[in-house]
C-alpha cells in the first residue's frame, strides 16, 4: 500500500501517515527501512502492514 507522511518527529523517528485509502496510521522508528535518513511531511512512502499495524516503511530509491 502507499501513503503520505502527515507528521514526523525526527528525534524519535516516529510519526503518522495517511494511507491512500484515507486511514491514519502511527509508525515507530523500527518500521523505517535502513535507507531512510529522514522524512518530511507530504512525502510519499510504500507501507507494509500486518492487519492494522505498520511493519515497514520504504521510499522510492
Amino acid at each position: 500500500m502507499q501513503g503520505t507522511v502527515s507528521a514526523y518527529d525526527p528525534e524519535a523517528r516516529s510519526g503518522q501517515l495517511l494511507t491512500d485509502e484515507g486511514m491514519p496510521m502511527d509508525f515507530g522508528a523500527a518500521t523505517l527501512a535502513e535507507h531512510i535518513r529522514h522524512l518530511r511531511v507530504g512525502q510519499r512512502v510504500f507501507v507494509e502492514t500486518e492487519g492494522a499495524t505498520i511493519t515497514a516503511i520504504k521510499i522510492w530509491n
